[in-house]
């Protein structure tokens, strides 16, 4: 049984930074592209970053570029997403999602793609 828990989520004032870990089990973590999503209140769920299977290839939303990192450790099956400079606007829960395929450019943000979802974590941003 495939399975991704988040962590890491919390309160911090604008300018702020956090750090979110996924830990994945159950498949061959390595095979997977995984990306983070998220949805505010009232929202559509959004792509915020993600990483191919090979590790060679990150995508950013322009929202976060620059400010935010994906990253994974294979060997621990863990994603990573470390958030600095933490805006309001970055308020909502956030997803790690595993797509048994690889992603690109042109797909990577979109939901459908990934077939296995963590239960998210809120990141709440204070002005």
């Amino acid at each position: 049984q495939v399975q991704l828990v988040e962590s890491g989520g919390g309160s911090v004032q604008a300018g702020g930074s956090l750090r979110l870990s996924c830990a994945a089990s159950g498949y061959t973590y390595t095979s997977y592209s995984m990306g983070w999503f998220r949805q505010a209140p009232g929202k559509e769920r959004e792509g915020v970053a993600a990483i191919n299977t090979d590790d060679s290839r990150t995508y950013y939303a322009d929202s976060v570029k620059g400010r935010f990192t994906i990253s994974r450790d294979g060997a621990k099956k863990k994603l990573y997403l470390q958030m600095n400079s933490l805006k309001p606007e970055d308020t909502a829960m956030y997803y790690c999602a595993a797509a048994s395929s690889s992603v690109s450019g042109g797909t990577w943000f979109w939901r459908y793609r990934y077939n296995v979802w963590g239960q998210g974590t809120q990141v709440t941003v204070s002005s």
